[in-house]
């Protein structure tokens, strides 16, 4: 328990009531104050919530927004396990619970409202901060507590013309402000600001990466004397809480064999046994921000198989061709095409594909049979950052306009896309590139879209932090129900090669790359490739040197106890001591 669970009586300025509340019950004393200097590195909220402002292009209005509010589980007296609100978080750098903000434009007035402090609680859980503790940790100008909010927004209401924004629909406001609300523009203008990091949420970016280098690094030093999936997962949660990273960024994904092949196979229970390669995609949350990191490698620590290897490289190539492309200006719809093209050249090479051209195969949509994915995303405070819309990368598209995606590995799903002459109207240079009637359209072209793979997203910008992800998986379900069933497919996909490569399971190479002016920085330090497999090589190789040094030493010992038993009991041969 806090030394200091009461409220101060007076704050800076203000009286130990606020006037404009009457009503307010008596322990909440302290109720606003104002903003003073901090030696803290705070987040940046002041500085978003005025780049939100200028996004929605208004002079006036009040952006309202709620943070997470505690409730239990259906049928229990457990609370849910907390994870703040990001849109509040991004205004706000708040990370407790049950508190709200509002930020009127006209007079640039950011305030945060606070959980009331109830005595109750603070025996149990401890309380949340005070005024004056809101103010020195966070970005705002006036911190006050929530029961004097509703007051707040009639009075705001009498006195300013604009309108309320909210992110969704609020039941309770739009009885009182029906006329004032606005739901339709706010997350489009955060999502805007949202995707172009400041250096403060770059430096977070990093440092949740580092951690996850980290644990990362620490799997492969003790892969070899691990049997199984949980292990995997254990050492990365140890290592991240250990650094202070206590929550992941999404669960951990660590698929031994054809659990490799489930994109997001979570459930790490099984047994190595005699599988040969591991793809482990996990990424700490550090105050709030995600990393992202992908590695594939063998269990051994050496390539089981030359299938392996020259999966394992094809990815890495796919991965490679794809960043250099990268950089401010350029559409990322152009590097998951060109990942795809890369993917069935490789194929080709291997064998598993044939009777057919790139082209051919790419139209089919037969290269979605092993990479059936989007090539990346934006990354920030949700690890799939402000992504509005589902990245339809996985879509090929017919003359007629009708798209096949694959959903799930049992089904395609068909559905209505732009017909060929709306995409000429919405895509530069559409007419020109036979290849775009196979690159995902929007519906609807949104005025900002956020899925990197659509082909109405803008060009990449400087501060934009996304992953680049590659990946060939060979999935038996889905192979066997949805693609060598269908004549379409199965014409190009050679059944006895494909076999060879089936216990490969699945690889995936992944980086988060901020976009910087000159091109792009890998913000992803954890070893790949061959640097990767030199970690367990030489972990496996010291662990050789102490076993040998270890039975050296006692066989010496064993040796001098023999002679040193020979020569105190006479008449006695070694071995016959004990019967």
């Amino acid at each position: 328990m806090r030394a200091s669970q009461h409220i101060p009586s007076q704050s800076v300025g203000f009286s130990s009531r606020n006037r404009d509340a009457p009503n307010v019950p008596a322990f909440c004393g302290l109720n606003i104050a104002v903003k003073t200097t901090s030696k803290l590195d705070k987040y940046p909220a002041k500085q978003h919530a005025l780049r939100v402002a200028q996004a929605l292009n208004v002079d006036q209005g009040l952006i309202y927004l709620s943070g997470t509010q505690t409730v239990n589980w259906p049928d229990s007296d457990q609370p849910r396990a907390f994870r703040q609100a990001r849109y509040f978080l991004y205004l706000s750098g708040c990370g407790e619970s049950d508190c709200f903000l509002t930020y009127d434009i006209a007079s640039d007035k950011l305030v945060l409202w606070l959980a009331e402090i109830d005595p109750r609680k603070v025996v149990w859980t401890g309380r949340g901060s005070n005024v004056q503790e809101a103010l020195d940790k966070y970005d705002i100008d006036e911190a006050r507590f929530t029961p004097s909010l509703e007051h707040f927004l009639k009075k705001w209401a009498s006195q300013d013309e604009g309108k309320l924004y909210l992110l969704h629909p609020n039941d309770a406001l739009a009885k009182r402000f029906s006329s004032r609300i606005n739901t339709k523009d706010l997350q489009p203008a955060m999502d805007k600001c949202r995707v172009i990091k400041d250096s403060h949420e770059v430096s977070l970016v990093k440092k949740a990466n580092q951690i996850s280098a980290a644990a990362h690094e620490m799997v492969l030093r003790k892969l070899r004397s691990f049997k199984n999936e949980a292990q995997v997962e254990a050492e990365i949660l140890e290592v991240c809480v250990a650094h202070g990273a206590k929550h992941q960024a999404y669960d951990i994904i660590a698929g031994s064999g054809s659990n490799a092949a489930v994109l997001h196979y979570t459930k790490n229970d099984e047994d190595f046994g005699d599988r040969e390669m591991m793809c482990l995609d996990a990424g700490a949350e550090w105050q709030g921000y995600a990393a992202d990191v992908t590695r594939t490698f063998p269990l051994s620590g050496n390539w089981p198989s030359t299938e392996s290897k020259q999966i394992y490289d094809l990815v890495q190539r796919m991965q490679t061709k794809c960043m250099n492309m990268l950089g401010p200006g350029k559409r990322f719809v152009d590097a998951q095409y060109l990942a795809h093209m890369v993917a069935i050249e490789g194929l080709l090479e291997l064998g598993i594909f044939h009777n057919g051209s790139k082209m051919d195969i790419y139209k089919a949509g037969t290269s979605v049979a092993f990479f059936p994915h989007g090539l990346g995303h934006h990354m920030g405070l949700e690890v799939h950052d402000v992504s509005t819309v589902l990245t339809k990368s996985s879509a090929t598209h017919a003359d007629n306009g009708v798209a096949s995606e694959v959903f799930s590995p049992t089904q395609l799903r068909n559905r209505r896309v732009l017909s060929r002459q709306q995409i000429i109207q919405h895509i530069p240079n559409a007419e020109t590139h036979e290849e775009l009637k196979s690159l995902s359209a929007n519906i609807v072209p949104e005025v900002w879209t956020s899925a990197l793979s659509e082909t109405s997203a803008p060009g990449l910008q400087p501060g934009m932090v996304i992953t680049c992800e590659p990946g060939i998986y060979f999935n038996r379900e889905a192979l066997e129900t949805v693609f060598l069933p269908s004549p379409v497919h199965s014409k190009y996909i050679n059944k006895s090669v494909l076999e060879r490569f089936m216990p490969v399971g699945g690889v995936r190479i992944e980086d988060d790359l901020l976009i910087t002016e000159n091109g792009w920085e890998n913000l992803t330090t954890a070893a790949k490739g061959e640097a990767a497999l030199k970690i367990i090589r030489e972990v496996a190789s010291i662990d050789s040197v102490i076993v040998s040094a270890s039975l050296r030493t006692a066989r010496a010992r064993s040796k001098a106890l023999c002679i040193s038993t020979d020569q105190t009991t006479p008449g006695m041969a070694v071995g016959d001591g004990e019967k």
